[in-house]
């Protein structure tokens, strides 16, 4: 994959990336990553390779999807929180296995995967709170603070063990571990949509509809959806409104452009051939640099033979002032081999 760290991060999430923020209550998460899962998954040629900072508590992976096309992601810990971010060598199909199974173990009852908003499980089924004021305040934090993507489902009457049964299992693998579901009981519909009032979004009875942000130009009609049958069937018009969703260009959220420059800029996991194109392009530099050595040297030694034809030619013609001084001088030798290898710093 080319690596290319002069690339300007943009404003908003490139459509080859993929990126996931969560929160994890194991203090031991670092070895869960370290000895239980990524290992396996290298032993099993699921990945190709890995790598870990300790130092920084980062992890580094590389695996390939569907054609060869070549994936990187990164993984940084803090003592509460992880924030992933993918980027593949062609625009992200969602049906490419999530980045976060990468990484983590996928678990029913894993202790890391919580949205940033806590309480919230990605995949799972969360109930709305039963207090109004509380639902509003946990969609605030939703749309201000989560990553994820905020399905909101009403449930037209109390559904049986089929219907309980989460719907993020349905969606594409990639979506699967980037889906909040919330479901409002039947008794709950005017109490949520008046929560989702300052919104401007609104919960059809027995449907569903996708939280905020929203893209300009774009309104929440077009990811509403009028009836999602809870019966364990397929959920073909939730999943296509989700799909639409994900796929629209979005703002970067706090922290998600300095975790995509960091996965640009950053990265250390090179296959032999990276390694060997960067210790070309360090050759490249430093001949670069000697060439400009070379002449800097040759146009001080003309400057030198100038200045003193000069001096010669105004001493026979009996001048008593000195002449002017010579134009500023180009920049030393070492000066210029400083700065390209300050450029090669710079662009590696």
């Amino acid at each position: 994959m080319q690596i290319s760290p002069t690339v300007p991060t943009p404003t908003t999430l490139p459509s080859t990336v993929w990126q996931a923020r969560g929160r994890h209550a194991d203090a031991a998460a670092a070895d869960v990553l370290r000895a239980s899962h990524l290992r396996r998954l290298k032993q099993d040629e699921v990945i190709d390779n890995f790598q870990e900072l300790s130092e920084r508590r980062v992890f580094e992976a590389r695996w390939r999807v569907e054609d060869g096309v070549t994936v990187r992601a990164r993984l940084a810990l803090t003592d509460e929180e992880w924030v992933l971010t993918a980027e593949a060598e062609r625009p992200w199909k969602t049906d490419w296995p999530s980045p976060v199974g990468m990484f983590w173990p996928l678990d029913a009852d894993a202790s890391w995967d919580e949205d940033r908003v806590a309480g919230l499980r990605p995949g799972g089924i969360s109930r709305l709170p039963e207090d109004d004021q509380d639902t509003r305040r946990m969609f605030r934090s939703c749309v201000r603070e989560s990553w994820a993507v905020h399905v909101v489902v009403h449930e037209a009457m109390t559904p049986d063990a089929t219907g309980l049964r989460p719907l993020a299992r349905l969606l594409p693998q990639g979506l699967a571990h980037r889906v909040v579901e919330h479901r409002a009981a039947p008794h709950q519909l005017r109490g949520v949509n008046w929560a989702l009032k300052e919104f401007d979004v609104q919960v059809p009875r027995g449907g569903a509809v996708v939280l905020p942000p929203l893209p300009e130009g774009h309104t929440a009609d077009e990811f509403t959806v009028r009836s999602v049958f809870l019966d364990g069937s397929e959920p073909t018009a939730l999943i296509d409104a989700v799909s639409r969703y994900d796929a629209l260009p979005k703002l970067l959220p706090d922290g998600s452009a300095e975790a995509l420059t960091a996965l640009r800029e950053e990265w250390g996991l090179l296959t032999l051939e990276e390694e060997l194109a960067k210790q070309r392009e360090l050759v490249a530099m430093y001949t670069e640099a000697l060439d400009a050595m070379t002449k800097s040297r040759d146009l001080y030694r003309e400057a030198a033979e100038r200045a003193n034809e000069a001096l010669a030619a105004y001493r026979d013609a009996g001048g008593a002032e000195p002449p002017a001084p010579p134009a500023a001088a180009p920049a030393s030798p070492l000066q210029q081999l400083t700065r390209g290898l300050e450029r090669f710093k710079r662009r590696g």
